[in-house]
């Protein structure tokens, strides 16, 4: 498998390191990006082939993985159009439907949609894939292969619900980023120094999302195990409860979720 990125930017890079990293050949990697700059840190890299732009350019990969801005997608499909021969398709674009994409190339059909999460830049991410009828299980194979090498995978039945997994594991970061910001700043007030608080905020996610990971067992009963009656934790949860707070997450994720079904709409009648 052979494999042309559109695009170099973060995500690009972290897919190419994933891969590069599980033992494949960097030979078999090609790189359209404008940057110069973002060529060179990748040939460096890497070792990767670099091109500056893909008017010009003979398509011989299997594979082309569409890692631009979701805005520069149909512009760069308008020029993909002639030169794609039945290759799979993997776009990372976001917001982009595979029925607006398949109409901008002409028909082709081959394509998978993917929302990856930002965790893919150590290796840790989460990717949710959408593939139509006409994508045979080899492709799905590759395609699965290519965004393992970041972190876990999880097929979609529904396009639709790609909107509900921008929303949770795709803006799902920030949200993270938002509680431990807060945490720290509690800390920070509470007389800590911004590094102590900044790393009991951190350690403290990342020690609890381990212990969830590696547990059966709902959040909901880890949180229980944590919560002692009349305890510290109690009444912090309490706090959290009188301000509904896990209504108000919810509510984030839904506004979240309606925003990204608009901007498919927007993206797709452009």
């Amino acid at each position: 498998m052979r494999i042309l990125f559109l695009g170099g930017g973060n995500m690009a890079s972290a897919l190419i390191g994933g891969l590069v990293r599980q033992g494949f050949n960097a030979t078999g990697i090609r790189v359209v990006d404008v940057a110069e700059e973002a060529r060179s840190r990748l040939q460096q890299q890497f070792g990767v082939a670099t091109v500056a732009a893909a008017n010009d350019l003979r398509i011989d990969e299997e594979v082309v993985l569409l890692a631009v801005k979701p805005q520069q997608v149909r512009e760069l499909a308008s020029v993909l159009r002639d030169k794609l021969r039945g290759q799979l398709v993997i776009t990372i674009a976001a917001g982009i439907r595979t029925g607006d994409l398949s109409r901008w190339l002409g028909g082709h059909s081959r394509i998978v949609r993917v929302m990856p999460n930002t965790p893919a830049l150590v290796g840790a991410g989460i990717s949710a894939l959408f593939a139509g009828e006409m994508v045979g299980a080899a492709d799905r194979e590759e395609a699965q292969k290519i965004l393992s090498a970041v972190g876990k995978v999880q097929w979609l039945e529904r396009e639709e619900q790609m909107d509900a997994v921008t929303a949770i594991s795709g803006s799902g970061p920030a949200y993270v980023f938002y509680f431990i910001e807060a945490l720290q700043q509690a800390g920070e007030e509470a007389g800590f120094s911004p590094a102590q608080a900044r790393e009991l905020a951190i350690e403290t996610f990342f020690g609890s999302s381990k212990l969830a990971a590696g547990s059966n067992e709902p959040a909901a009963v880890l949180r229980q195990r944590v919560t002692s009656k009349g305890g510290t934790t109690e009444q912090a949860l309490k706090t959290f409860d009188a301000h509904e707070l896990k209504a108000k997450i919810i509510d984030a994720v839904r506004a979240a979720q309606r925003k990204s079904r608009e901007l498919g709409d927007e993206l797709g009648n452009h």
